[in-house]
């Protein structure tokens, strides 16, 4: 995998389009100024925990006596569960009703930007081939500050795209994570029936 594929793919998983509502129906009480401070605050914290899981990932694994196929085929399964979402989103939306106030962390940083599918991936990333975790730091940075880029730019986004136009590229996005998803499992799968056979 190369840093662009691999930026590719972590900028699918971060699904920034998606989250646009998400982040405009939660940030919609505090005024424009602040509300910018929050998504700032709010996208370094997802950088900082997927960094995390980039580089101690290894060591996690080693920790709890994981192979790095059954992490493998464990982020296909929730990748695949998180594509399937964004393709037939649940009626009640992805976390149900929020308290009022200010988000912090919880549910913006995470499990919007750093969810339990891209913590997986970077996880993987990370222990599959340790030697390339710069390379993986950089693929990292390059689909945070495409995601960073568009949800500061999101009210003009959906006054610009519309509701329906941000819900096709969504479910788009979902059709791909499938695809992934199943390509993940397929090669875990595939790993472990080598390294046991």
């Amino acid at each position: 995998m190369t840093v662009a594929s691999a930026a590719l793919l972590l900028f699918l998983i971060l699904d920034p389009l998606g989250n646009i509502p998400v982040f405009l129906s939660i940030l919609k009480p505090l005024p424009l100024r602040r509300q910018r401070i929050v998504v700032a605050r709010e996208l370094l914290i997802a950088l900082v925990v997927l960094m995390l899981f980039l580089w101690a990932g290894k060591y996690v694994l080693e920790l709890m006596h994981l192979r790095q196929e059954s992490v493998a085929i464990a982020g296909g399964i929730v990748l695949f569960l998180i594509g399937l979402r964004m393709i037939f989103p649940p009626p009640e939306g992805l976390l149900g009703e929020l308290p009022g106030g200010e988000p912090f962390i919880v549910p913006l940083a995470i499990p919007m930007v750093a969810g339990p599918s891209g913590m997986a991936a970077v996880m993987l990333m990370g222990s599959s081939e340790p030697d390339r975790l710069g390379e993986w730091s950089l693929a990292l940075l390059i689909a945070w500050a495409a995601t960073a880029a568009i949800l500061f730019s999101a009210t003009y986004l959906y006054r610009w795209l519309g509701t329906r136009v941000l819900t096709a590229v969504e479910r788009l996005m979902g059709m791909l994570l499938v695809a992934i998803s199943v390509q993940m499992l397929l090669d875990g799968i595939g790993a472990y029936l080598k390294a046991v056979g």
